[in-house]
């Protein structure tokens, strides 16, 4: 792999799918709901482009297959695998060598990824188990979580606590080096029935990482080897009694300790038709500003690089910067018979220096876009 080629697959591809989702992360659903009844089969395909003024870069096809089956009425095990593979170029702007030499080919990747949950159900509550494996190239990343949830006698209220560690060990293509990186995260979460159209959930989510953050393959690139942050998320589901639709809307506050703060805010509509159709338009407001530690580039200055203080820390990653960006989704799916769904999502993407609500943009970046096409086949038994 080229130095200059440092978006990899496991970023890029959870960005993606956070970006074609509009439900905010946050761990299983915070009910204290009962043990299913019937199985799921699922595949799902996940195609993502993304793209500059004449430049199309990185391409990501996804694969997924996903399997759920219910054990003697109280327990579950869910098991999903994943194969993914990334190719295309670094962004323009995205350090000075690029700059100058314009974006650079990306060698192909692959990763593959397997997560394990097992959950026992009980008359109020339920506590999940669960692992994760992820491996490519360069990036081996290994997750146990355990979380599990309480309902009120009255089952209105359920609270939900959860936690998490994550290492990852990393082997950068271009240089000797063995690294690693761990993270502790905590989730803490109320979900309240207001009434029999509303329900409110509040997560409070707090992760401790401490290891490599640099990117080996950026030239200039030095971040501290501690990175903390903070996630408050709420959403708000209501039924419309008129229309048998649901409203889902949604808002998240993240703050870390490399400066970074962001504001998130979606809303997605889901509207059953005739002939089991669902319809579900949606719409993704993102801003955050840049790292402590992003060094601005303005192409304009070339071919002189920025100024950067070798002495402390710096980055030129542009996913570091200041920006806004609007999401427009787009989701239909189908229910045939023998209990088979089909769905088909749209995403496209739109990211800006000048959109950002709070903190300056880095005007020498270019108009970023992506987009996603997401095909579903699941199948209860």
């Amino acid at each position: 792999m080229k130095p200059a080629s440092s978006i990899k697959s496991t970023k890029v591809i959870g960005a993606a799918l956070t970006a074609a989702a509009m439900f905010l992360p946050s761990a299983k659903p915070a009910f204290a709901d009962a043990a299913p009844e019937r199985g799921i089969v699922a595949f799902k395909y996940l195609s993502y482009r993304d793209s500059q003024p004449d430049v199309d870069r990185i391409n990501i096809n996804a694969y997924s297959v996903r399997a759920m089956t219910p054990i003697a009425g109280k327990w579950a095990i869910d098991v999903t695998g994943v194969l993914d593979s990334v190719t295309g170029a670094s962004p323009h702007y995205y350090s000075f060598f690029d700059t100058v030499s314009g974006a650079s080919k990306l060698k192909a990747d692959t990763r593959k990824a397997l997560d394990l949950s097992v959950t026992r159900y009980f008359p109020t509550g339920s506590l999940t188990a669960g692992t994760s494996y992820s491996e490519e190239s360069d990036y081996i990343s290994r997750s146990i979580s355990l979380q599990g949830s309480v309902a009120s006698p009255s089952k209105n209220t359920t609270v939900t606590l959860g936690g998490s560690v994550t290492t990852d060990t990393i082997t950068p293509n271009n240089i000797e080096l063995v690294d690693r990186k761990k993270i502790y995260s905590a989730l803490l979460g109320v979900t309240q029935v207001m009434s029999k159209n509303d329900i409110v959930q509040v997560n409070l989510s707090r992760s401790v990482g401490e290891g490599y953050y640099t990117d080996p393959y950026r030239p200039i690139d030095n971040r501290p080897r501690h990175r903390n942050y903070t996630t408050v998320m709420t959403k708000w589901n209501h039924y419309f009694e008129s229309t048998e639709g649901a409203s889902r809307l949604a808002y998240r506050y993240y703050a870390d300790t490399f400066g970074i703060r962001s504001h998130t805010f979606s809303a997605e509509y889901v509207q059953p038709l005739p002939n089991d159709f669902k319809l579900m338009p949606s719409v993704r407001l993102y801003s955050q500003t840049a790292a402590d530690f992003y060094v601005p580039v303005d192409p304009l200055y070339a071919p002189e690089p920025p100024e950067v203080n070798f002495d402390g820390y710096y980055t030129l990653d542009q996913r570091l910067s200041a920006f806004g960006a609007v999401t427009l989704g787009l989701k239909v799916s189908k229910k045939f018979a023998d209990e088979w769904l089909v769905d088909v999502r749209y995403d496209h993407c739109m990211q800006r220096d000048h959109w950002a609500i709070s903190g300056k943009g880095d005007s020498g970046l270019a108009p970023f876009n992506m987009d996603f096409i997401q095909v579903g086949l699941s199948k209860e038994f």
